[in-house]
């Protein structure tokens, strides 16, 4: 079968699809989490996998960076290979200072920038959120681990290095928790498709405090949200 952008037969992509945006963090899981785990995909180098943990058969692949490499892969997922949840595991920048370095951001709601959702020519505008049943599973294995955990409000940007060094200031004051690059889109194809979608996020850096954390930090950081991910 396969499409312009993955190699993957059909059957070969489990139901349940991991998403981190680093094609090589993917290939981490695959080799550190998933038993018996085969790549499906090598396309572009946007590497995919297939294994199982605890018996369970689990996928996992890189989304690559930003609405419109997320929205392809996520898209053809739902759609051309029957996944029915896709959970994001990615890193973000706190924007409040209540939001630490290492803390578990779940994505309740994801305001953007991006007009990704003009293509539904939708008389209004719409709001990407999470299916409740994975938000609520998430935050109860977070709670069991004794982790911490913030559920809110985060914005996914279409741009990276902005001209304008105000945009942050506007949306913090408007309670968002976090900024990212790629839910927003993760669930308007999932809301599209009549499919499941969660975002997790992993504190990296504050934009507030001049905080970031270590390459190191940041494995062990997504270590426990991977844990987190497959445990759910």
């Amino acid at each position: 079968m396969g499409t312009p952008h993955n190699e993957a037969e059909k059957g070969e992509i489990a139901k349940r699809v991991l998403m981190p945006g680093d094609p090589l963090r993917a290939k981490y899981i695959a080799e550190h989490f998933l038993k018996d785990a085969v790549c499906f995909n090598t396309v572009r180098n946007m590497l995919g996998y297939t294994g199982t943990y605890k018996g369970e058969k689990i996928s996992v692949m890189g989304g690559g960076m930003g609405v419109p490499s997320v929205g392809i892969y996520t898209y053809e997922l739902y759609h051309e290979y029957e996944v029915e949840e896709i959970i994001r595991i990615g890193s973000a920048g706190a924007l409040q200072d209540d939001v630490d370095l290492r803390d578990v951001v779940i994505a309740v709601g994801a305001c953007t920038d991006s007009n990704y959702a003009a293509q539904y020519n939708l008389p209004g505008t719409f709001a990407p959120i999470a299916d409740y049943e994975l938000l609520e599973s998430a935050v109860n294995t977070v709670r069991e681990k004794g982790l911490t955990v913030r559920a809110g409000n985060v914005l996914t940007s279409d741009v990276f290095y902005n001209d304008d060094p105000t945009v942050n200031d506007r949306w913090r004051k408007m309670g968002v928790l976090a900024v990212e690059m790629e839910a927003a889109a993760l669930y308007m194809n999932a809301a599209r498709a009549g499919k499941k979608a969660l975002c997790m996020l992993t504190i990296s850096d504050h934009l507030y405090k001049d905080e970031k954390l270590s390459a190191r930090e940041r494995q062990l950081g997504f270590d426990n949200m991977i844990q987190i991910a497959l445990d759910m």
